[in-house]
């Protein structure tokens, strides 16, 4: 017998509180200020699970809100100086920067703040915002999706209901909008319960991990956006550097890593701890101290990998659905816009009398707009990287960005980054310097800045689907590569030297980064959504 739970209804659910759902929130709410919106965030308040380098575009939030730069969002400044360098172990040259990344008329900006400074935008509209409610299951009754249930807690780690048990909420409405960012837990079962991912390339992804560093006043360059390509990265593995220079005296430093990597025993992390001792960068952080770190998964897929957008009740907007622009190092206007464009297709499905239960605006609507015209015309440069290594992938981004202009006839394909790893012994190990504590630093201590907590006596959200499958497969074939790309030591090999291996996983570590059910090499590991305010909780600067 199904359980009974209180329910809410709503005329638009939005689940995911980061820029896309807030943008749509808003924008649905200008449209339609009679509907009933409401908005369910996982992270214990909005922002609190937003992780970004970031450089802002305005263009979708100058549509959305046209005079934001009047009550800005907190540490938003200007762009001021591109340097895009390329490194190899002791030098630093710098490159002329590419188009894309032209940040004239940008800002730099605490993502995090700029989505708590949306959310306090949209509540002023009447949206009605629930943050610490985790949507868990998806609401399908004969086909069409009718909301979800949000707020379950109180579950025993043994699966039984403890003393404070909540049963949750259901929380239905006409229309429901997923927008919980890469790789969230409930898109990944529409994908596979609509098909939206069927004759569509597989999505790539990246793995970025950020620190938030405070230096000394006279080191600090307002406005400086520095990136960087080549080393620490082999050629055949994709990945780059961001350095920003905001607010006061703080660093936004960070480091991508293409997921599509080969070697088992590559360690993203290690790879960013040991860049910021690159006689460039080490220079720039002496003096000054680390005050947060966060990591996440990003969608390189691009424009051959956005997915069909639309089922019956609801759609799947922002980075849910891979509007990441690669070459640019930018999303958040494109995610923006992907959500002001569902609202609008939603205010006017909500004026007719018998309401279409499948937006088939929304996509036509966005094939219009300048979002698919941008993405269509970079579509061939992240894939030029995994194709033709890195001084190919150079070359290729030269010609699409200065021949082709993004006309190019062809498309390149996307493959599955967890398809791609070589066995442990067909691939050399990798030794990785020790932190010094000054520059670099540990899983744990890093994972400590990131704040994160989870409830002890809870199921764990990370799941192998075949707990035998890793012995045989992850360690015996692979060198138990969880270990290394894991940012945040969720995962361990133990009993090794007794010849009794087993996976131990940590997941009260857990950064919210998904990688793990990215790369795993044989899918195996399944992240779902913790309780509700469960994982890190970035503060404002990030």
């Amino acid at each position: 017998m199904a359980e009974e739970r209180e329910a809410m209804e709503f005329d638009v659910l939005i689940v995911g509180g980061g820029p896309s759902g807030l943008a749509a929130a808003i924008r649905l709410k200008q449209l339609a200020p009679d509907a009933s919106v409401c908005l369910v965030e996982k992270g214990s308040e909005i922002g609190a699970h937003i992780l970004s380098g970031a450089v802002l575009e305005p263009r979708a939030l100058d549509e959305l809100i046209p005079d934001w730069r009047d009550d800005p969002p907190a540490l938003a400044t200007p762009a001021a100086d591109d340097r895009f360098m390329y490194l190899t172990e002791t030098k630093a040259w710098k490159l002329p920067t590419p188009p894309q990344m032209n940040n004239h008329g940008n800002y730099i900006v605490s993502l995090g703040n700029v989505c708590r400074w949306l959310g306090a935008k949209a509540e002023a509209l009447g949206v009605e915002i629930y943050p610490g409610f985790a949507a868990s299951e998806t609401i399908i009754e004969d086909g069409v999706v009718k909301g979800v249930v949000a707020g379950v807690m109180g579950i025993t780690k043994d699966g039984e209901q403890g003393p404070n048990y909540q049963p949750g909420m259901e929380l239905r409405a006409t229309y429901t909008l997923f927008g919980e960012g890469c790789r969230g837990s409930l898109t990944k079962r529409l994908f596979e319960q609509y098909g939206l991912r069927e004759g569509v390339q597989p999505q790539t992804y990246g793995l970025g991990i950020k620190e938030l560093w405070e230096i000394p006043k006279e080191k600090h360059t307002p406005g400086l956006i520095w990136h960087s390509t080549g080393w620490p990265m082999k050629s055949d593995t994709y990945g780059g550097s961001w350095l920003y220079m905001f607010g006061e005296n703080l660093v936004s430093i960070g480091f991508v890593v293409g997921l599509d990597y080969t070697n088992p025993w590559l360690s993203p992390f290690d790879e960013f701890q040991r860049f910021k001792h690159h006689p460039a960068v080490r220079p720039m952080l002496e003096g000054g101290k680390r005050i947060a770190y966060g990591a996440r998964a990003l969608n390189e897929g691009g424009f051959q990998s956005i997915p069909k957008l639309v089922f019956p009740g609801g759609a799947i907007i922002g980075d849910s659905a891979g509007f990441l622009n690669v070459p640019k190092i930018k999303g958040t206007h494109t995610a923006m816009k992907s959500g002001m464009i569902a609202a609008e297709a939603i205010a006017e499905a909500l004026k007719q009398e018998a309401r279409p239960p499948v937006l088939g605006a929304y996509p036509a609507l966005l094939e219009a707009s300048w979002v698919w015209d941008e993405l269509k015309a970079v579509r061939n440069i992240r894939p030029g990287f995994a194709k033709f290594g890195f001084w190919g992938g150079m070359a290729n981004a030269a010609l699409e960005a200065y021949v082709f202009r993004g006309k190019a006839p062809w498309t390149l394909a996307h493959h599955e980054d967890h398809s791609v790893l070589k066995k442990g012994s067909d691939a050399p190990r990798i030794e990785y310097p020790k932190p010094d504590g000054v520059i670099s630093f540990d899983r744990l201590s890093s994972v400590f800045l990131s704040n994160t907590n989870h409830e002890e006596d809870q199921p764990a959200h990370l799941k192998l689907k075949d707990p035998s499958r890793w012995k045989a497969v992850n360690f015996e074939t692979f060198g138990s590569p969880e270990s290394r790309y894991c940012p945040a030591g969720v995962y361990e090999a133990v009993g090794v030297e007794d010849g009794q291996p087993r996976l131990q996983i940590n997941a009260q570590n857990c950064v919210h980064c998904k990688t793990c059910d990215i790369k795993d090499p044989t899918q195996n590991i399944d992240w779902c959504t913790p309780e509700g305010s469960g994982g890190p909780n970035y503060i404002g600067g990030m």
